[in-house]
């Protein structure tokens, strides 16, 4: 059996670290380098020419998207050097047939990408009659973020097709060996090597899984399961960056430092310092919930404390978020347990009974409802809308795998301004 190539998708904006992180795939087992369509767009035909004068024995392909002019775009792709340009397999039939004739014409092989097909089965085999060279089953970033997975659009169209099938769309060691058993002969891999601290690495362990792909067992894990699986490993940073600067809550701290909570929230409602809701809520909330409590804003006057902390304790709550104040901290720091407020004080106040709990609450400027995610540590805390946990989850995974390529790349003794090429991304 012919080997699978590896195509590494470099899906960046700049071409000098898009030729650096190139270096390092094809040292690790890279056979075709993409320019990528975001790479594309910032540096036009440049990074084709680049590419193809750095990599001379290997195979550039040019990720166009062609959707229109399919002639001129094929025409300039191929004269800058790729081997392979892509296409919208969605475009009309007579941009795909001018693209095929360009590729006839030029000497390059056209790939066509099904990307928001909605019959991929019925185009895919269209396309094959129309005389593309290779389908790409591919499920976009945006799509993979909400659940979407290329394998599955792969096993639909695979058997249908004798041309060459690729497969793309957040694939990582053990999806990529997958892809190869449902029949792709490409494997194009993009964010899993690209954003990799070590990227060598990272390539060297896809060409391993597709030169002797198995199947590893599902891991049994629920969505619930992996949402805060994610969660748990990412920052509450990389969530705000994910969610476009939003969702972090102002003015409120860990009184604790270096401490995490993730979890559903209990949302508790009370009057400045009536602490009898908030210590109920401890009964009604499930293990790994996160309390959060409006105490009306008040910070002189505190609706928790050392024993209510060591009631969640035994309850397996996650954390505390407080608006407002809390007491006993001393203690609480003792204990080393996940309380989020925005002041310390003595006082305590007297437990009325006023409030309610899993109502609609607003806490430290944010809206937070019964079952959003929540998330706290040494940075603060951010709310998740519950409708959306499952891609924010995901694109704050992203977001962490990014910053660590440009970690790498700083301590290698860059700088984050030259790194990003900051001036020349400013706004004008």
């Amino acid at each position: 059996m012919k080997s699978p190539i590896l195509q590494v998708a470099l899906d960046v904006l700049e071409l000098p670290r898009a030729v650096q992180i190139a270096e390092e795939a094809v040292a690790g087992g890279a056979d075709w380098i993409e320019a990528g369509t975001p790479l594309i767009k910032s540096e036009g035909m440049d990074a084709v020419r680049t590419l193809r004068a750095r990599f001379p024995d290997h195979p550039i392909v040019a990720d166009m998207k062609v959707a229109d002019t399919g002639t001129i775009e094929v025409e300039m792709a191929a004269k800058a050097g790729a081997h392979i340009v892509c296409i919208l397999g969605d475009a009309d039939d007579a941009v795909i047939s001018e693209a095929v004739r360009a590729g006839q014409l030029y000497g390059v092989r056209i790939m066509a990408d099904l990307i928001n097909v909605a019959d991929p089965i019925t185009r895919a085999v269209e396309l094959e009659r129309l005389g593309v060279d290779i389908i790409n089953a591919h499920v976009g970033i945006d799509q993979q973020m909400i659940g979407k997975r290329s394998i599955d659009l792969l096993d639909r169209i695979a058997a249908k097709l004798s041309v060459p099938v690729a497969v793309a769309g957040g694939l990582d060691a053990n999806t990529a060996a997958e892809a190869v058993l449902h029949g792709a002969s490409i494997v194009i891999v993009g964010g899993w090597i690209v954003r990799s601290a070590e990227v060598s690495r990272s390539a060297e362990t896809i060409r391993n899984a597709i030169d002797s792909p198995a199947l590893t067992p599902p891991s049994g894990e629920s969505i619930e399961e992996e949402i805060r699986s994610i969660l748990e490993d990412v920052s509450t940073p990389n969530i705000s960056d994910a969610m476009h600067r939003k969702g972090a809550m102002r003015d409120i701290v860990s009184l604790c430092g270096d401490v995490k909570a993730v979890g559903r929230a209990v949302t508790v409602h009370t009057i400045a310092g009536d602490w009898a809701k908030p210590v109920e809520a401890i009964d009604v909330a499930d293990r790994g919930d996160v309390l959060v409590i409006n105490n009306d804003g008040a910070t002189h006057v505190a609706p928790w404390g050392e024993l209510a902390t060591r009631s969640c304790i035994n309850k397996g709550i996650a954390g505390v978020v407080i608006d407002g104040a809390a007491r006993d901290v001393d203690d609480i720091r003792k204990l080393g347990y996940p309380v989020f407020a925005k002041a310390v004080v003595p006082n305590a106040g007297e437990p009325k009974g006023f409030g309610e709990i899993n109502a609609e609450i607003t806490c430290c400027g944010c809206a937070v409802r019964a079952r959003d995610w929540i998330v706290g540590d040494e940075n603060g805390v951010v709310v998740i809308p519950k409708e959306r946990a499952y891609e924010i989850a995901r694109r704050a995974l992203e977001v962490k795998k990014t910053e660590e390529r440009i970690r790498e790349e700083i301590r290698r003794g860059s700088t984050l301004s030259a790194v990003t090429e900051l001036l020349k991304w400013e706004k004008k």
